[in-house]
């Protein structure tokens, strides 16, 4: 007996072959499978319904993250991931801090739960976090004027902040810099915050356009939200001095703006944590209210923990527990509450005056390597190139990333050239750079800064 196929569509079923003398099904006369010798071919045809999700479009690769992807497809021996900001040892491997890995040995020793934290997250985190910022004698910390709570690190934070501005100050404008870091639009767009943006690199000078900067918050209207980089801004690297951070101040003081710092590097920048701080505890002890968005992601090396913390400093006790009850509320149904691990770590080290030590010294090496590797990449770039031209910039610059100038065509030639992996605004991380390639990263960027317009 033929087997028959029934076939739906593009698919074909075949049904199991049948043994005719197996088979008892009646009589012959009575059963008409004993009397086919062979069916025709059934065709059905089952009419397929468009996909409700037909009108959602394919969402662009992230400038940032799609760095490493191509860097991971590429064989070349040579290649450098200079795009993600994250540290690596001189062998550019992920370094994990001795003083992290003791905090969670405690943890395990003692037998830390996995319980549900607050909505606000670890109070011991929390304390141990906006004491860091501000300094645990600071009178904002004493007069409890700081409202905290845990966020999912920096990113958690600041989106938390968005939609407290989206709630309770409708219209209101936040004004970034140009250039800032990438996720920062991405942050209000999604929170319905509107933006504009405030001068702050200068392309002649590769560095800082101060003038226009001040020209433009003191433009912006009253009572906008300032969204300043607390140090190490990302992506130049061009900080403000501390005297120009005093005339920051006294503009966004003189038109009633609300500043908004996003503090990433706090110690990883200079290796001081106390340093780094410096422009928010300014802002503090002139009394005024704003926002500080923290993460640990860059100076605990804990980037896949999602630690951070959002800080309101209000001019009140009583504002900051209204504030503090409005974040909780915004936090609730947006991820119920902040994961322990990452928290747990922080509040062990900073609790720990010897573990705390260890951080500071750990944090101070991290930040002496990228210094040492800025410098021979400076060195490098002046033996080699004979044009005259001045890359002292590159040393006036802080923390991590070092904004080359390079446009996106020489930036793309370090890629397709010289396997040299970075963002398209002219941006590497010298975290992901040895000292062994600096001399080949050197040739890179002069090669494309001379060669390629």
């Amino acid at each position: 007996m033929a087997s028959s196929m029934l076939s739906l569509g593009s698919t074909s079923l075949l049904p199991r072959e049948i043994n005719k003398d197996k088979l008892k099904l009646g009589t012959s006369g009575s059963n008409p499978f004993l009397k086919a010798k062979s069916f025709s071919r059934v065709t059905m045809t089952v009419a397929v319904k468009p996909s409700r999700f037909e009108g959602i479009t394919m969402a662009p690769p992230d400038p940032i993250l799609g760095v490493s992807e191509a860097f991971k497809a590429d064989t070349n021996e040579m290649k450098l991931n200079l795009g993600v900001g994250a540290y690596r040892t001189e062998e550019l491997q992920p370094y994990v801090l001795n003083v992290v890995k003791k905090a969670e040995n405690l943890m395990l020793e003692r037998g830390d739960n996995k319980e549900y934290l607050p909505i606000e997250g670890l109070a011991a985190f929390n304390k141990a976090t906006a004491e860091l910022l501000f300094g645990a004698g600071h009178p904002v910390i004493k007069e409890q004027r700081v409202a905290t709570i845990q966020g999912l690190s920096g990113t958690g934070s600041l989106r938390l902040a968005a939609a407290l501005i989206e709630r309770y100050f409708p219209g209101a404008k936040v004004v970034i810099s140009s250039p800032t870091w990438g996720n920062h639009k991405n942050i209000f767009n999604d929170a319905k915050v509107p933006w504009s943006e405030y001068r702050y690199y200068d392309p002649k000078t590769i560095g800082l356009d101060f003038e226009g900067m001040i020209a433009d918050i003191k433009e912006a209207p009253e009572g906008s939200f300032i969204l300043l980089h607390g140090c190490a801004h990302n992506p130049t690297g061009i900080d403000p001095t501390p005297e120009q951070w005093v005339k920051i101040a006294d503009v966004i003081q003189e038109k009633n703006h609300i500043p908004f710092f996003d503090v990433a590097y706090q110690g990883f920048a200079s290796g001081s944590l106390d340093e780094d701080a410096a422009s928010v505890r300014l802002f503090a002890e002139r009394g005024m209210e704003f926002f500080v968005a923290q993460s640990y992601s860059k100076n605990l090396g804990l980037y896949a923990e999602r630690i951070g913390a959002i800080n309101v400093v209000c001019s009140s006790a009583d504002a900051a527990t209204r504030v503090k009850s409005q974040l909780k509320r915004i936090a609730r149904p947006m991820y119920s509450n902040p994961p322990v691990h990452g928290a747990r770590i922080v509040a062990n080290v900073v609790g720990d005056a010897t573990m705390f030590s260890e951080w500071k010294a750990e944090m101070e090496m991290m930040a002496g390597r990228i210094k040492t590797v800025r410098q021979e990449l400076y060195d490098s770039l002046v033996s080699k190139d004979k044009s005259g031209k001045d890359w002292s910039f590159i040393l006036k610059q802080i923390g991590m990333f070092s904004f080359t100038g390079l446009n996106k065509t020489q930036s793309d030639n370090m890629t397709n050239k010289w396997h040299v992996y970075m963002t398209k605004d002219g941006r590497i991380s010298l975290a992901g750079l040895s000292l062994a390639k600096c001399e080949y990263l050197a040739d890179a960027i002069i090669d494309s800064y001379h060669n390629v317009s």
